[in-house]
């Protein structure tokens, strides 16, 4: 038994779809569960539609239509014969949204983002369903909601980890049984049964909560990359695949930003010893990489980029010591704000943190801060983090960069910086 996940990238036209029910038909004799994301950006446009909709905004109807037509449009060209079901689902599962739209939004934000964004996924999974089982491959498509239970923190919801199990075990081994089973990933359900969503990328999440509850015997992710790469193509010309990866090195690049897995994927499967391959749909006959419990370090330098950072340094306002109780003060407001830190230094009299801008939560963080510190800060800069670096592999990033703050450790090196300012001549 074995767990697929498709994420936007491969279900984002007509050919990706077909490219999908051409690989699963690779595996005929498999038991298999797929969990597919919404198409292509369709999880940005449900986004911008939410934020519309909260807002009052007229644009939200013109979202809405425009997100029907992209999916319409798919299904036109997947389906010769208009009379298909498909039609009829697809319609009435977008009827949830419309029913939303015709009353002013009073509920919170957050969670009226999971009752709309979710229909991505819902919408997504129908169709493909529809189209494997109209290429021969006899589909069952069942709905997340029913098995991944969860807390209901919207938009970052905590699962419930023996409800799901006992749902997943309860039900789905017999749809497997029988044929391909297409389910939702990103999605959830309280206990009240709302939707809610795992946290934005959370698709490789959900595969791995189906492949530990079902102990399956591999999950694999399809991306649009021939595996791990030790860069991202878009910071470098020039990328290695990296074959085998460690857990422990797999949970590291997540952690510090990696963006090809989901950083909650790993530890479900490696709870379970599930080996998780990283293959490319556009060549599904390669390889990819393996990420087992086997040590193996990495045999070259990784590197992380993220932009648009902001660097706050922290000071006590009288210039005593940064202090157990000062650094507990300063990790409360972060959690308030719900900041997360990308990285740190502490010295003596100060403690500076880098973190993703967000101008909403950015402002009222230092607002919050200042109450107590003294705060400066910086926006516009980069972190690189590089795992298993050396000097030569530090130099290369820095070039034409001022570097504002610099973190060692034995495996791993951060440095925030921006680019140099040429003085005018």
């Amino acid at each position: 038994m074995q767990v697929f996940k498709f994420g936007g990238a491969s279900v984002k036209d007509a050919e990706g779809v077909k490219n999908l029910a051409k690989i699963v038909q690779r595996y005929p004799s498999t038991q298999l569960l797929i969990v597919i994301s919404a198409m292509g950006k369709m999880t940005n446009k449900l986004e911008e539609l939410t934020w519309a909709y909260v807002k009052g905004d007229e644009k939200a109807h013109q979202l809405f239509d425009e997100i029907k037509a992209f999916h319409f449009d798919m299904i036109s060209t997947l389906f010769e014969d208009t009379k298909n079901p498909v039609y009829d689902d697809v319609a009435n599962t977008f009827v949830e949204i419309e029913w939303l739209l015709e009353e002013e939004a009073s509920d919170s934000a957050d969670y009226l983002y999971d009752q709309i964004v979710s229909i991505g996924e819902v919408v997504s999974t129908k169709i493909v369903a529809a189209y494997l089982n109209l290429a021969g491959t006899f589909t069952i498509w069942t709905d997340a909601r029913n098995y991944i239970k969860t807390d209901n923190n919207y938009r970052e919801a905590t699962v419930i980890w023996d409800k799901t199990e006992q749902e997943i075990q309860k039900h789905l081994p017999t749809f497997l049984d029988k044929g391909v089973v297409v389910t939702q990933g990103f999605i959830g359900a309280t206990s009240e049964n709302f939707t809610s969503t795992l946290g934005r990328e959370g698709s490789d999440y959900s595969a791995a909560i189906f492949c530990a509850c079902l102990n399956a015997e591999s999950m694999t992710i399809w991306k649009d990359v021939p595996g791990v790469l030790n860069a991202d193509p878009k910071w470098f010309d020039e990328t290695e695949k990296i074959p085998q990866l460690s857990y422990h090195d797999a949970i590291e690049l997540t952690y510090y930003g990696a963006t090809v897995i989901h950083p909650k994927t790993i530890k479900p499967i490696q709870n379970k010893g599930i080996p998780l391959y990283v293959r490319s749909f556009i060549e599904p006959e390669a390889v990819g990489t393996a990420i087992t419990g086997l040590a193996s370090p990495l045999p070259v330098a990784s590197f992380i980029f993220k932009v648009n950072q902001v660097l706050i340094s922290i000071f006590p306002k009288d210039f005593s010591f940064i202090i157990e109780e000062n650094l507990s003060q300063i990790f409360n407001i972060l959690h308030k704000n719900k900041v997360k830190v990308n990285t740190m230094l502490n010295s003596a009299i100060s403690f500076s943190v880098s973190v993703d801008n967000d101008d909403v939560k950015i402002e009222q963080l230092i607002k919050d801060l200042s109450e107590t510190f003294k705060v400066k800060y910086n926006k516009g800069l980069e972190l690189v983090t590089i795992r298993y670096y050396n000097q030569q592999t530090i130099d290369r990033v820095i070039v034409n960069k001022d570097v504002l703050l610099e973190v060692k450790s034995r495996h791993t090196c951060q440095i925030v910086m921006k680019d140099k300012v040429t003085p005018n001549p």
